[in-house]
């Protein structure tokens, strides 16, 4: 009797193992066919561009989300194939860059694939038909032109609704902020500031198209009071030769504890 009960308790044991085997195998695959799927989105959604989801267009919107429910059904259910949801991604991807290549090229397919802006408001005028064919509200738009800083509408020369849903407004001349130039006020060229340190990292490309070098950062910290580049974790030089540097948290710690 104790040998059966032996044996059967061995049974039960080398089951139970090989369950779990079982179990932490096939969770082994999902987490590889999750990595696999992230990677493969990731890449193809960095083809398709950078632009925000409030920027897509209609078809590159509605490829985002088809490519996400793709993915998302090798992830959940290990016995479909992985290449029976890459396959239908790449597809989707090639079709929306033949598309957009088609959108770039004709005027009149970027018309029909991407639609055109409608004036909301013209001359200061409400366009109603306008409004019915984009089933905007009166409330929608005033709300719109809230977000935009606007409280009246007898401030707007033009609003229009651009192709990938927002709203571009233009106020009457008489609205509108003043500027240096309605002043007559000269003022000197901004351009874009050259980012020489991120996170403790010198971008050394960066600093030889200001015409700099290691040397003379590292001479421009110390009369700030910073040893190290990594105790940087932004700097950056603007066209005046302005330089802007930000310390880390941990750097300015250290120099309290000293």
């Amino acid at each position: 009797m104790n040998k059966k009960i032996i044996k059967r308790q061995n049974k039960i044991h080398i089951i139970s193992t090989n369950k779990v085997k079982r179990m932490n195998f096939e969770m082994m695959i999902v987490i590889l066919r999750t990595i696999i799927l992230y990677f493969v989105v990731v890449i193809v959604m960095r083809i398709m561009g950078k632009r925000q989801i409030g920027q897509l267009q209609p078809f590159e919107l509605v490829v985002a989300i088809m490519i996400s429910e793709l993915a998302s059904v090798p992830m959940q259910d290990t016995a479909i194939p992985l290449l029976n949801g890459i396959i239908p991604i790449l597809t989707l991807l090639v079709t929306q860059m033949a598309l957009s290549y088609i959108s770039m090229k004709s005027i009149r397919a970027r018309g029909i694939i991407c639609g055109t802006p409608r004036i909301l408001i013209g001359n200061g005028k409400i366009n109603e038909e306008n409004l019915r064919k984009e089933m905007y509200t009166i409330n929608d738009l005033l709300e719109q032109l809230r977000t935009a800083n606007i409280s009246n509408i007898a401030d707007v020369e033009f609003e229009i609704l651009e192709t990938n849903g927002q709203l571009s407004v233009i106020q009457k001349s008489q609205r509108r902020p003043i500027t240096p130039e309605d002043l007559k006020v000269p003022t000197k060229y901004e351009g874009l500031p050259i980012d020489l340190i991120i996170d403790g990292r010198v971008l050394d490309k960066n600093l030889k198209k200001a015409n700099l070098d290691r040397k003379w950062l590292s001479e421009q910290l110390q009369l700030k009071g910073i040893r190290s580049f990594k105790d940087v974790l932004f700097a950056s030089l603007d066209t005046t030769g302005e330089l802007y540097i930000h310390e880390k948290l941990s750097a300015l710690k250290k120099k309290e504890n000293h």
